[in-house]
């Protein structure tokens, strides 16, 4: 991690779970990082949990990567502040319990694929334009899971499908980057169950190996830590003992 030392760090969905471990982890390696969240209060409180000169490199933005216009205005701050994005995880994603062929389904049905795919497109795309305009071989990780590789998943219909396109973009961003002349990594991670928000209590409960939060921000820092000549495209990570 030492060529990302004081480098600018923006994780999505940094209120909770695996983007909060991650925008701590980030902080604690050296990077100057922008926690993006719509509960911009549990960043804060983020911050004031970390210890020494890290408390000063995490800052907290309210953005709801849903909305375009407001990946736009908080990409646009960024630039200005903190002069641009070195490194990109794109974490936000939403899991809404429903049947695609329920009524009334159609807001949940958007609500899932503007955060888990058009947010990530559009955070993906300003991230971009900014290492490109100052020439820096950044790197993008997008949290994906195993629902993007597996639909044998009961009702996360949506959800697999947002995930499948997670899997698809990774390959299709890291042809155009190439195609734009630039030396930009993109890498998904793909974990199995983990111990979030997302999962409901019963599942805790029943004894269901689940990973941890900082399980997978450290499999972020290896993969943003490995030499500019190698690329983690994809990585799985699995509970031992995971049934899928």
């Amino acid at each position: 991690m030492d060529r990302w030392q004081g480098k600018i760090a923006v994780v999505t969905g940094a209120s909770s779970g695996i983007g909060a471990a991650t925008a701590k982890a980030l902080a604690n390696a050296g990077m100057v990082v922008i926690g993006l969240a719509r509960r911009i209060e549990r960043v804060e409180a983020l911050k004031a949990d970390l210890e020494g000169s890290a408390k000063n490199r995490l800052h907290a933005a309210k953005c709801d990567v849903s909305k375009e216009e407001e990946i736009l205005q908080t990409f646009r701050w960024i630039e200005k502040q903190f002069g641009g994005v070195d490194v990109l995880v794109n974490n936000a994603a939403t899991f809404i319990k429903t049947k695609l062929v329920d009524t009334d389904n159609s807001e949940k049905l958007r609500e899932i694929m503007n955060t888990n795919v058009m947010g990530l497109v559009f955070c993906t795309r300003e991230a971009f334009q900014s290492m490109k305009a100052r020439s820096v071989d950044g790197h993008i990780v997008h949290i994906n899971s195993i629902a993007g590789h597996s639909t044998a998943l009961p009702n996360m219909n949506m959800y697999c499908a947002s995930k499948y396109a997670v899997t698809a973009l990774t390959e299709t961003l890291r042809q155009e980057f190439k195609q734009e002349g630039t030396k930009i990594k993109i890498t998904s991670i793909s974990p199995g169950a983990v111990n979030t928000e997302m999962i409901s209590q019963a599942m805790r409960d029943s004894g269901v190996p689940l990973l941890e939060p900082v399980d997978i921000a450290e499999a972020i820092l290896y993969a943003v830590g490995t030499p500019p000549r190698i690329q983690v495209h994809e990585l799985t990570i699995k509970p031992v003992g995971e049934g899928r």
